[in-house]
């Protein structure tokens, strides 16, 4: 709720937003709230004082740009079906795609959201499967949908990421969670991969250490920025919020 108007309203006409509530809400919330707070705390910093890019990674995935304690931007929108590469959800696409499906192949609706809600994403592109285990796994023995999977998934989340860098100007870490996010290495290192040119590095053991609960930093002592691994738990934001009205 604190981004600012030019981060949640679409490009349509002003009375959409105004008489029908149409724009960007993003979701994840509460995982990117525990995630800001606990950062802050490895950082030493104030909340308020904490810029981060966080990414919730899992069957749903989203990225939050948060700068001096607020959100500011986020990859969900409307629906959760915006942004990232997901589990079964496509993520970006070109608006004028459910129109053709519509028309070239007599599809309704109701099965065009189904499509592109219960049938794309990682599952989608690798026609194998949405549990991000499962593909790197046949990855590497030379899948190569999974391959194709994990690229595309990896280079959309690096470019959500490294856009977000204009809305947090006083960066001071990226951050992965979720099941994704907490567990996968190899999409770490594939995703940070491509920000060597902005001097941001990821140190290969502490990556591959940093897993099953365990987080912590994974950047090297020469990155540009720190990247952190930090186990989310929505769970626990949701009952202190809640206790606040007991």
């Amino acid at each position: 709720q604190s981004m600012p108007q030019k981060a949640f309203i679409y490009a349509l006409p002003i009375e959409l937003y105004k008489e029908h509530g149409i724009r960007r809400y993003g979701f994840h919330g509460t995982s990117h709230k525990f995630i800001l707070d606990s950062t802050a705390g490895l950082l030493n910093k104030p909340v308020s004082q904490t810029s981060i890019i966080s990414a919730h990674l899992g069957n749903g995935c989203s990225v939050s740009a948060i700068e001096q304690g607020e959100a500011v931007d986020t990859s969900l929108g409307f629906t959760p079906l915006e942004g990232l590469v997901m589990g079964t959800r496509c993520g970006d696409l070109d608006p004028s795609l459910p129109g053709t499906l519509q028309k070239k192949l007599g599809k309704t609706a109701d099965e065009i959201n189904d499509l592109l809600n219960k049938q794309s994403g990682l599952l989608g592109i690798s026609a194998l499967s949405n549990d991000c285990r499962t593909l790197e796994d046949e990855a590497l023995k030379g899948h190569e949908g999974a391959q194709l999977a994990i690229e595309i998934f990896c280079y959309r989340l690096a470019k959500y990421i490294s856009g977000y860098m204009v809305s947090v100007p006083s960066l001071d870490a990226i951050v992965f969670t979720g099941g994704i996010g907490e567990n996968s290495s190899l999409i770490r290192e594939t995703t940070m991969g491509y920000f060597k040119h902005f001097g941001i590095t990821v140190d290969e053991q502490k990556n591959l250490e940093a897993r099953f609960g365990k987080g912590g930093e994974i950047s090297t002592s020469s990155s540009t920025t720190s990247v952190f691994v930090v186990p989310t738990n929505e769970e626990w934001v949701i009952a202190a919020e809640a206790a606040e009205f007991a």
